[in-house]
């Protein structure tokens, strides 16, 4: 874990200009993670909207809850065209080290956005499925969870670093299990992927967090800017990552099915 005396020593910076270059750095961190959650919301609603029609006159197909689709929710729920809309957003993410790598900051942080909008498409669905009340009610409580998390993992004098490798086991084993599932439909089994799925994100939201701030204090003696900015939208991709899955494997448990 960096510590400020060795900062200190080596590049002759103040702890109070390592104090001030952190905050601004979260807050880089935070912003443009809001700033994406907010596209994300707002991606998902716009495209459910036009793909749901109260009206059954002008409905292409109805769905087996009930609700009627639009020519366009065909589309894009029926057709081959939701396999790009689900697999668009893991390419982007698989590709986000390489744009990072080629580009500048203000690039990457044009292309974290335009991931944050592919990811509220392929969440759009989620409003066939859960109610808008229920939806509303998840997202808020996992905000107020994140934020204690995140809080936690900034403050806490405690290590975190060591839990990095189990974690990773343990989202890979999700994973894992979760490809099981899909030919199993075990409802058991589906509870219990969404509760440890709530554990593995909430603990990585505290690692992440703490990572971020120590990955800042290893290098603020750098003075490289475009580094810095690049490190942030990192950052902001991570704690964004842990936020949508502990938010989608919280609605499993708690949403209200139409």
């Amino acid at each position: 874990m960096a510590e400020y005396s060795t900062i200190r020593s080596t590049a002759g910076i103040s702890s109070a200009q390592i104090d001030e270059g952190l905050r601004a750095h979260m807050n880089k961190v935070y912003g443009t993670m809001s700033v994406g959650m907010v596209i994300t919301a707002l991606a998902a609603w716009a495209l459910a909207g036009l793909a749901v029609t109260t009206n059954p006159e002008a409905a292409a197909a109805q769905l087996p809850n009930g609700m009627f689709l639009t020519s366009f929710g065909v589309t894009l729920y029926a057709s081959p065209l939701k396999w790009v809309v689900m697999l668009l957003p893991l390419a982007m993410v698989f590709g986000f080290s390489a744009v990072l790598n080629r580009t500048t900051a203000a690039t990457a942080q044009i292309y974290f956005y335009a991931y944050a909008a592919a990811v509220g498409a392929s969440l759009s669905s989620i409003f066939l499925i859960y109610a808008a009340t229920s939806i509303v009610q998840v997202f808020l409580i996992t905000a107020v969870a994140f934020a204690a998390l995140s809080l936690y993992g900034y403050t806490t004098k405690r290590d975190l670093s060591a839990m990095g490798r189990f974690l990773m086991m343990g989202v890979i084993g999700l994973l894992v299990v979760m490809v099981v599932n899909i030919f199993l439909q075990s409802p058991a089994m589906t509870f219990a992927i969404s509760s440890i799925g709530v554990l593995l994100f909430a603990a990585l939201t505290a690692y992440d967090t703490q990572n971020i701030k120590n990955t800042y204090l290893e290098h603020a003696h750098n003075g490289d800017s475009e580094w810095l900015g690049k490190s942030a939208i990192m950052g902001a991709l991570q704690l964004y990552l842990d936020f949508i899955n502990m938010f989608m494997f919280m609605l499993q448990i708690f949403g209200n099915r139409n």
